[in-house]
């Protein structure tokens, strides 16, 4: 095997050098610069794009037998044994960190979180209604959505369902992505559900110090928005904020058009990907002057008008019979929903 072997990388190596040789030979050349030359005319209104990664591999052991180890029945708590798993670093972090929303006050932080052995279900976490402990206490059932993944709208309802028949009060999902249909999913029955995005820090929570400041749980609530008729057959839309949950009452309630930072419009949403047709600015603390202070230029008022607006222009209805709206908040959360017309 090993002579084959050597005869098989043998004649592949002169294969490639072949292959090398012919490119050389035949193709264009072409330069690439990692150092552009530097513009002082120009104003850079984004900053500079970089390409980021971490590391989507765990580790995993394997017996004798080339066999993967099952931590969970490792009964030696050996090397891997002690590895933590997915679930149970976001339950750490979820419980020192809490879950935030847009508003300092609106913050659920958990008195205890213990495991829960559900099918969806992983977490029972108890916190009182107002935040303080003269408040109702409140059952909230965890969700922890995947690693690498998108929660979808049936993941949704068979964890409500879940935790319906379990009793609890609330259900708190923890993922990184939610689909766009599962946008639409906030109570079954008597169980809110209470969608958290997880920040994208989490994926590397090992090698975060665990000090439960930083804004690593963050709902955000389904857009509020109207779809006016507009001339000549066309609509236009309207968001007038973003419904969200208070934890002090236990009630949604809707929130204006200022905790907005930005929002986006696909016209003709083809239920696979979104295209930015049409975008809007809303921004907070005169976002005008912070502008003109960044362009180091007077702006053209009427220009800015058309962006920095809570109603779109007027445009055609959708081929699809679909449009999509992403709104953006201050803490740079985004939400889409989609909307048939």
């Amino acid at each position: 095997m090993k002579e084959l072997h050597a005869n098989w990388w043998a004649k592949q190596t002169t294969r490639q050098k072949e292959i090398d040789a012919s490119i050389a030979a035949k193709a264009d050349h072409q330069y690439l610069y990692d150092k552009p030359y530097e513009d002082k005319r120009k104003v850079r209104v984004a900053g500079p794009f970089t390409v980021e990664s971490l590391s989507p591999h765990r580790v995993l052991g394997v017996d004798e037998n080339d066999e993967l180890i099952d931590p969970a029945a490792n009964e030696t708590q050996g090397t891997y044994g002690e590895e933590r798993d997915f679930a149970q670093v976001i339950l750490e972090n979820l419980k020192s960190a809490g879950v935030q929303q847009a508003h300092k006050d609106g913050k659920i932080d958990f008195t205890s979180l213990t495991p829960w052995p559900g099918e969806l279900v992983c977490a029972e976490g108890r916190y009182f209604e107002g935040g303080e402990e003269g408040g109702d206490e409140k059952r909230a059932a965890i969700f922890v959505g995947p690693e690498f993944g998108t929660v979808s709208r049936p993941d949704l309802v068979a964890a409500a369902r879940e935790a319906g028949d379990a009793d609890f009060d609330v259900l708190i999902a923890c993922a990184f992505n939610y689909d766009a249909h599962s946008s639409e999913f906030d109570k079954l029955g008597r169980i809110p559900v209470l969608k958290a995005r997880m920040n994208a820090d989490l994926h590397m929570a090992d090698n975060l110090k665990n000090t439960g400041k930083g804004n690593l749980f963050v709902i955000f609530g389904e857009p509020d928005i109207d779809i006016l008729d507009a001339d000549d057959d066309k609509i236009q839309v309207k968001v007038n904020g973003v419904d969200v949950f208070k934890p002090q009452t236990g009630e949604v309630v809707s929130d204006s058009a200022d905790g907005i930072a930005c929002w986006f419009i696909d016209t003709d949403y083809n239920e696979e990907s979104f295209f930015v047709r049409q975008a809007y600015f809303l921004g907070a603390n005169d976002p005008y002057k912070s502008l003109k202070t960044t362009l180091k230029a007077e702006i053209n008022e009427e220009a800015w008008e058309t962006l920095n607006s809570d109603t779109s222009r007027p445009f055609s209805k959708p081929s699809s019979g679909r449009i999509a709206v992403k709104v953006i908040n201050h803490l740079g959360d985004e939400v889409m929903k989609v909307f048939r017309v």
